[in-house]
């Protein structure tokens, strides 16, 4: 069975943006509401761990992106690799560098228009070549917090930049050598570099996440029976992985209060949750629910490329705004109303991205199948 569209993956896609976008809300200078317990219910203990979304994002990109390689190359004896680059670099840049023209010249301005001054420490270099995962670890996050997100756009260009060549030289039955091999190698990259920004920003930590979805395509693709084994999945084991994946997002920090080594592995645990994930929704005939009869979310899904980049955008928005109106903060308005006038924005403006810019690049990857 060959697959050319998931259709339940949709729908987590927008659920790993959510993740995210929550794990960057929540802001106030009002110290009564960040004292407050249910503040740090939310924003500290709940979604301080929201960055595991963009573990799943990484997971996800690396299973799409090797099954349909796997297929490619399958089907007409290997895979055309400045194809596939061209079908990256329009499903990418055009939005990445319009946020890199809106962080580096547009956030100046503005900040200027309001009587602040810029203290931009991003190195422009480092994001025009697709490696300010590295700045952020040299220099720390940026000041215009556009730049910000973009530095897992940068490690997925970097993946994108070598995984063409792994596959055109490797045959399929032994691809699984490689995945396999960066897998290991980015847990021992972080028992090594047993820092917060290492194991966060740093392409050898990260990859271990695309590689794991890389694993998973390359078994999905090649092995009937692991299909099958899904397939017959019982509920009970199902509703077993969720509920230990709901355990250790809310414990997580206790955990590793509590066993320091597990922060050298645990991305990797969450990576292979998000693997999961992927294939029980895709082939299990036991789940409890399914992303797809989320219609609402899953069409949503294709716009999270642009939901991601200018997330920021849409929360600067809504909290300038306020603030020039003279909202001041509450406790509703923090917790509830900013996040989620932020989310409706973000929306809307991914939505606009996708259909004036995005789409018209996308268009033209049908030269380059």
């Amino acid at each position: 069975m060959k697959i050319n569209y998931f259709k339940n993956l949709d729908g987590f896609r927008f659920i790993c943006f959510l993740s995210v976008f929550l794990f960057h809300s929540f802001h106030t200078d009002s110290s009564a509401i960040k004292k407050s317990a249910i503040y740090n219910a939310i924003k500290i203990e709940t979604f301080n761990n929201g960055n595991i979304g963009v573990y799943f994002f990484f997971v996800l990109s690396g299973f799409l992106i090797t099954y349909l390689a796997l297929k490619e190359k399958n089907e007409k004896g290997n895979i055309h690799v400045f194809n596939f680059w061209m079908r990256r670099i329009l499903r990418i840049w055009p939005l990445y560098f319009i946020c890199l023209v809106i962080g580096f010249f547009g956030y100046p301005i503005l900040k200027s228009f309001t009587g602040e001054m810029s203290s931009e420490t991003a190195n422009i270099y480092y994001y025009i070549s697709f490696w300010s995962n590295f700045d952020i670890i040299k220099n720390g996050l940026p000041d215009a917090s556009i730049l910000g997100a973009l530095w897992s756009i940068a490690i997925e260009e970097q993946f994108y930049l070598i995984w063409p060549i792994f596959l055109y030289f490797t045959p399929i039955k032994k691809f699984w050598v490689i995945p396999s091999f960066f897998i290991v190698s980015s847990i021992v990259f972080r028992v090594y570099n047993a820092n917060y920004n290492a194991i966060e920003f740093h392409t050898l930590s990260c990859i271990g996440d695309l590689s794991i979805g890389a694993l998973i395509a390359w078994l999905v693709f090649s092995k009937k029976t692991f299909i099958s084994y899904i397939e017959r999945l019982s509920a009970t084991f199902i509703y077993s992985v969720y509920s230990l994946a709901i355990l250790l997002f809310f414990f997580r920090d206790d955990l590793g209060a509590f066993a320091p080594n597990f922060r050298l592995i645990d991305r990797t645990v969450f990576s292979f949750i998000g693997g999961f994930i992927i294939l029980e929704q895709t082939f299990a005939n036991h789940s409890f629910f399914k992303f797809s009869n989320l219609k609402r979310i899953s069409s949503l899904g294709k716009y999270t490329y642009g939901m991601y980049c200018l997330q920021f955008v849409g929360i600067l928005i809504v909290l300038k705004t306020a603030k020039i109106i003279g909202v001041s903060d509450s406790f509703s308005k923090v917790m509830v109303i900013d996040p989620i006038i932020s989310l409706l924005v973000v929306i809307g403006l991914a939505y606009l991205s996708y259909q004036v810019i995005e789409k018209h690049f996308l268009k033209l990857k049908e030269n380059f199948k």
